[in-house]
């Protein structure tokens, strides 16, 4: 196919021959180009966005109004598992369940009922019950998957591969995934009373979750 100079061919590659008739009907100049400019701005602009809000891992975590996360210099990589959220006023749990394909945010208690009367056995009741349901469904589908060597929505190859070290007394490799069974996330505003913190771990504790992984926001001077 012979080269040819670059340049408007709208009569001899691009056969518009309705718009050439009117434009002759009309008496005008033929001469029509196509501006491609704008469409390849557009097409930056779409791709440049999909970029910045597209995540590898998926999205884990959410921005929550009243939750300002803290600082720390120490990361590592989060998993897909239930996330106990704290706010400045509320404590809720995002789960997935088999039943929905969207996770579910469930509110558990109030901060401040909790400050003012904590409970004797430092244990949130409600964020118990419903961690314990949650534990009891995830640990049969992990253990279902790891038993067939199959992957499914709650546990993939790598976490297959680390629930069968650790069953086998083994400690996770670095950078690699923990096991799933037994692990969720708290994300917790950096203002959180201590005695929150310690009634969220002994619920999640008494339910099964004694792997948890506390969301940061990555600063390399750390803790300010």
């Amino acid at each position: 196919m012979p080269v040819h100079v670059p340049g408007p061919r709208i009569y001899s590659s691009i056969k518009l021959k309705h718009i050439g008739q009117v434009i002759h009907a009309h008496q005008r100049a033929s001469n029509i180009s196509l501006n491609l400019t704008p469409f390849v701005d557009m097409m930056t602009i779409l791709v440049t966005f999909l970029l910045m809000v597209f995540s590898a891992s998926g999205e884990i975590l959410r921005a929550h109004q009243g939750l300002e996360m803290p600082l720390a210099s120490q990361q590592a990589k989060l998993q897909q598992a239930p996330i106990i959220i704290v706010t400045e006023s509320t404590i809720s749990v995002l789960i997935q369940s088999t039943d929905s394909t969207m996770p579910l945010v469930k509110d558990v208690a109030q901060v401040e009922t909790l400050i003012d009367n904590p409970p004797p056995t430092m244990v949130i009741d409600a964020l118990h019950e419903l961690l314990m349901a949650q534990y009891q469904e995830l640990h049969e589908n992990i253990n279902s998957a790891v038993d067939s060597d199959h992957p499914n929505k709650f546990v993939d190859k790598d976490g297959i591969a680390a629930c069968k070290r650790e069953s086998e007394g083994l400690p996770p490799i670095a950078g690699k995934p923990l096991c799933p069974d037994g692990l969720a996330i708290v994300q917790a505003d950096k203002h959180t009373d201590a005695k929150i913190i310690t009634m969220i771990v002994n619920s999640a504790h008494l339910s099964g979750f004694d792997k948890l992984l506390f969301a940061i926001k990555y600063s390399a001077e750390g803790p300010q």
